[in-house]
């Protein structure tokens, strides 16, 4: 069992992903720990980097390991206040299954979107569900 507090792991080469990353921590008072995969000790939170690549990753105290829209959802819930309320609705029965179609086509599209370089797209490396 991890004895650490939870952390969100995202991926510090994508530059979409840190800008929403600088977003939250700039905006979220309780936000939980959030690390670049590429820093974190991966096998002692009990992910891969494989796993980190294809999207984000959030791992709890107790080891729980949640990925995509649902560390997502974790991470606003473990904010409290108004953000628990988003995180709470985001796991509700077809706003979960919406906000993993959201995510997926975020992933696609990163290097599209406001921060994204060409460095975020996907490449044959890696899964189009990525992130």
């Amino acid at each position: 069992m991890s004895t650490v507090p939870p952390v969100l792991l995202f991926d510090g080469d994508c530059a979409f992903c840190t800008t929403c990353i600088n977003w939250a921590r700039r905006h979220i008072r309780r936000l939980d720990a959030t690390v670049p995969y590429q820093h974190a000790d991966l096998a002692s939170l009990g992910v891969s980097a494989h796993e980190c690549e294809r999207a984000l990753q959030w791992v709890g105290a107790d080891g729980t390991v949640l990925s995509a829209h649902l560390a997502i959802a974790q991470t606003m819930t473990d904010a409290g206040k108004g953000w628990a309320v988003i995180g709470r609705a985001l796991r509700l029965p077809g706003m979960r299954q919406l906000s993993g179609v959201v995510y997926r086509w975020i992933s696609r599209n990163r290097h599209r979107l406001p921060g994204g370089t060409p460095a975020c797209s996907l490449d044959g490396h890696r899964s189009p569900d990525a992130r």
